[in-house]
This record gives structure tokens, C-alpha cells and sequence, in this order.
């Protein structure tokens, strides 16, 4: 049995399994409301899965596929997918705690991976669902983009927003708050100067929640769809790079906090990695 929970662990649950599939997803969707470089899913039987707390708490956002994703209101963390007619329940992998006993099978929806991330792993690549699955998938809309200018926006596109330059740095970090705010193996965060940012819509539909046990830590979320989205404070600012519509011009520069890096991933990149933060440039 595993225990899961959102970012403020409002919403809590346990689910038995055992895990039946664990895949790496690229698709545009899980990377906007993630706001990671790829959400990976397990699934189990739905028949071991219970809410231990939070359920009252969990807001839903309609896709224009028919489906639906859904997070914690609060935190804004990525909550567990029950499809009763399948009678399984697709888990945020992220969200997870413990040996869960699989690792990744597979990438999907290669052919929408973010242009900033390269997979070098082994593992099986699919361009969209696998052949097995019996399932096409959704047609998403292109972003022309601008010259000099970042774009980024959530997954239901009622927060939009621009970055004017090239971001000072690209982190992969692997914090157990990273983990739990992005559902996911991993954040990746852009850190930019905040007059560099500016809003082209919906930025009083951004919702943020400041973790009362850390010291700076805090992320931002469409109260909408629950996508993750920029962060500013008067110092510095920074975006989940998930959430971007076009390139932004580097590479990441380290994979930070790697000693608390989940069981079920394997780094097999040659970015840089550090227990904690590396030191800045010049220092």
C-alpha cells in the first residue's frame, strides 16, 4: 500500500495496487498542467484506491477531449484520475511516497515533447498513444512564435504571459516540494528577472500558495484549470518551464537536490548534479 498527497497535504489518499503501468507522458496537456517537462502516471485497480482525506477540496477543469484533470484548490497539486468505467485509477507518480515498484515503461506523445528536453534513456518511444491503447489523441493549438519574446499560457489558455530575453537559468530540481507541487519525477523551474515578465491575460485568475513550513517556497497555479504559473517576488522570478508555448533559447544548467531524487527515476543525462543549490556564476 502507498500513501499520496498534495503539496499542503490537504488531500491525502492510499491506493494498494500493485502498479499495473507507469508511463512517461509528453503530451501538451500534462506538461501545462504540471507544469513539468513530462508527467508520469501509474495505474492500479480502482478497487484498492480510497480518499483518506481532502476529497471536498479537489476542483476539476473539463478538457476539450471530454475528459477531465483535477488538483487541489489550495496547492494546486495534481490529484489521482479514478475511470470508473476501467476500473482503474491513474496516479501522479510524483504525489507518491514509498517503493512503488515499477519504474517508467515508456514515453508517450513524443511528438509533443518540450524542444528544451531530451529523453536518453532506453526506454520505448511512442508519438502519441501507444499502439495497444486503441486511442488517438487530441489536436493542440501551435503558437507562432515571437521574436525575442517567450510565450507561455495554462492548459484551459485563460492565463497567458510573456517573457521579454533570454531567462537568467533552467533548474531541474528534485525536492520533495518540487515533486509534490508538479506531480511529477521532477520540477523544472526558469528563474528570470521579474521586469522581464509581463501578462497577457488572466493574471488575476493566478492563485498562490506560500508552504508555511519552508522559508521562500511557495508556487502559483490557474485557479481554473490548476496549471502551474509564474512566480514573482520584487528579487526574482520564476516559471515552471511546462507551461511554455515556445522555445526558451537554453539548455538546463543542473539537476539540484538530487539526494532526495525519487526511487523510481534514473538519471541518464550529463547535466550537472548537486545535493543542494550549485553555486552562482562568478561567486
Amino acid at each position: 500500500m502507498n500513501q499520496g498527497q498534495c503539496l499542503c497535504g490537504t488531500v491525502r489518499y492510499e491506493v494498494d495496487g500493485p502498479f499495473a503501468s507507469m508511463m512517461n507522458c509528453h503530451c501538451s496537456m500534462c506538461r501545462k498542467h504540471h507544469g513539468a517537462p513530462y508527467a508520469t502516471f501509474v495505474s492500479a485497480p480502482l478497487a484498492g484506491f480510497r480518499w483518506i482525506s481532502g476529497q471536498d477540496a479537489i476542483s476539476s477543469f473539463k478538457t476539450e477531449s471530454g475528459g477531465s484533470r483535477s488538483f487541489c484548490r489550495t496547492c494546486g497539486s495534481v490529484t489521482p484520475m479514478l475511470l470508473d468505467d476501467a476500473g482503474i485509477v491513474l496516479c501522479p507518480a510524483g504525489n507518491l511516497d514509498g517503493d512503488l515498484g515499477i519504474k517508467p515503461q515508456a514515453h508517450i506523445f513524443t511528438g509533443s515533447k518540450a524542444s528544451w528536453y531530451t529523453i536518453t534513456d532506453a526506454l520505448p518511444q511512442h508519438e502519441a498513444y501507444p499502439p495497444e491503447f486503441g486511442m488517438s489523441g487530441v489536436e493542440r493549438p501551435t503558437v507562432e512564435p515571437k521574436e525575442g519574446v517567450i510565450q507561455g499560457s495554462c492548459l484551459c489558455g485563460e492565463v497567458a504571459f510573456e517573457i521579454e530575453g533570454t531567462p537568467e537559468r533552467l533548474f531541474y530540481c528534485h525536492c520533495s516540494r518540487c515533486r509534490r507541487a508538479r506531480s511529477a519525477a521532477h520540477g523544472a523551474n526558469l528563474f528570470f528577472k521579474p521586469e522581464q515578465l509581463h501578462w497577457v491575460r488572466g493574471e488575476s485568475l493566478v492563485k498562490s500558495y506560500k508552504d508555511p513550513t519552508a522559508r521562500f517556497f511557495g508556487v502559483s497555479f490557474c485557479e481554473k484549470c490548476g496549471s502551474g504559473a509564474p512566480r514573482t517576488n520584487p528579487q526574482v522570478a520564476y516559471v515552471p518551464a511546462g507551461t511554455l508555448d515556445t522555445d526558451p533559447g537554453l539548455v538546463p544548467r543542473a539537476r539540484i537536490f538530487v539526494g532526495s531524487k525519487c526511487g523510481w527515476l534514473d538519471l541518464t543525462d550529463d547535466v550537472p548534479r548537486f545535493e543542494e543549490l550549485p553555486p552562482r556564476p562568478g561567486s
